[in-house]
């Protein structure tokens, strides 16, 4: 598990597994867990699917709880990348009705409450580590219907979270963060834990004592046993960015020190969010995020359903961000208008009267100077296509 000390900086920690719903368990979350759209931008699966799930609100206090994630993703997605694609998240709050309102461990460790995943600071003896039952999150969790991340909101405004990094749910979702509800400071733990879920980022800090690293080269993007020199002349992971300013300060580089080891492995900036709170995605990293949001969100959404014929004269209407480019084609050639359009008609688009079937397909692609990588790019591509009727 990865919990931060009051000075923003990342630790690890091992904690024991929670143990098997008992049945009386599994009955109790079965009975429990109304699933409430708090922000919808297009169909499940279309989209990427932020699950929170509340602990310590009690059945009078989920009002509260939804009001809390409303909070608590607007402070997420104030975040670059996000900012710039919040689109392409719906968000979505399980209730878990807790017997009394609050944590364990809040304000001292000695207070114990009922709640209903088991939320508790002064995890293994921690004092802002949150720990949660993971079987309990993910029996809520489920009831969600395509959850690609998910956040426990713990109902606090104690300063705290963690990140369960080793779990890959057969529900969808790879890891899970907990955050308190009322510490403005919880939601950038929430913003780099996605950065291992949905970025496959590698932490950039290191422990003194873990020394040289002298293992194969990492499969994280943002960390290396190559020289800036050596990843250029090679052409590897971050080359295309070493030289350029990056928004979390400095220059892309390769500066000694990263995936826990102080020597042997290089990151690409001096002090990024994957290092500490507070701080910015570098380049590289925000390159990785964006191709992340894109393995769960399609590039375009078609707000008229593909499932069902259109008229020749009936719109059809897709949603994507700026700076995507959109070109339309009839039966697979290129339309002669409608290029970028949102939204066409098939007639507009040159769909003949000739009382024969047609189709009509958009192809999509962010032209976003983010991603710099060809092997990411692809991610941000994607088409639709509906049949004509007469």
């Amino acid at each position: 598990m990865e919990y931060f000390g009051e000075d923003g900086h990342p630790r690890h920690t091992r904690v024991a597994a929670s143990e098997p719903l008992s049945a009386a368990e599994r009955s109790a979350v079965a009975g429990d867990g109304d699933v409430v759209p708090i922000v919808r931008n297009g169909p499940v699966g279309s989209k990427a699917d932020v699950v929170f799930i509340g602990d310590g609100y009690t059945a009078a206090q989920q009002e509260d709880f939804h009001a809390d994630v409303r909070a608590k993703w607007a402070e997420v997605s104030a975040v670059e990348p996000y900012a710039s694609y919040r689109h392409l998240f719906n968000v979505w709050a399980v209730d878990a009705h807790s017997r009394q309102s609050g944590v364990s461990g809040d304000p001292a460790s000695g207070v114990r409450k009922d709640t209903a995943l088991g939320s508790a600071f002064f995890c293994d003896g921690i004092e802002r580590l949150l720990c949660v039952d993971t079987h309990k999150v993910e029996a809520y969790a489920r009831k969600a219907a395509d959850p690609d991340l998910v956040i426990v909101l713990a109902n606090s405004a104690k300063y705290g979270g963690a990140g369960y990094n080793d779990i890959t749910s057969p529900s969808g979702y790879d890891g899970i963060a907990t955050a308190s509800s009322d510490n403005a400071q919880s939601s950038q733990v929430v913003v780099h834990e996605t950065g291992h879920s949905l970025g496959k980022l590698a932490d950039e800090y290191w422990y003194d004592e873990y020394g040289t690293y002298t293992g194969a080269e990492p499969w994280e993007s943002n960390i290396s046993k190559l020289t800036a020199a050596q990843l250029s002349a090679q052409q590897k992971k971050w080359y295309r960015w070493i030289g350029r300013t990056s928004p979390d300060g400095g220059t892309v580089g390769a500066y000694q020190g990263g995936g826990y080891h102080p020597r042997g492995l290089y990151r690409p900036t001096d002090n990024s969010l994957m290092r500490t709170l507070g701080r910015e995605f570098n380049l590289p990293g925000r390159e990785a995020m964006i191709a992340g949001f894109h393995r769960h969100a399609s590039v375009v959404t078609g707000r008229t359903p593909t499932d069902s014929a259109v008229r020749r004269g009936q719109r059809i209407t897709v949603e994507a961000r700026d700076g995507v480019r959109l070109r339309w084609y009839v039966d697979g050639r290129a339309a002669r208008k409608g290029a970028d359009a949102r939204t066409v008609t098939p007639r507009s688009l040159g769909v003949p009267a000739d009382g024969r079937a047609h189709t009509v397909t958009v192809r999509a692609r962010d032209t976003t100077r983010a991603v710099r990588d060809p092997g990411l790019r692809g991610l941000l591509t994607g088409e639709l296509t509906w049949h004509v009727t007469r």
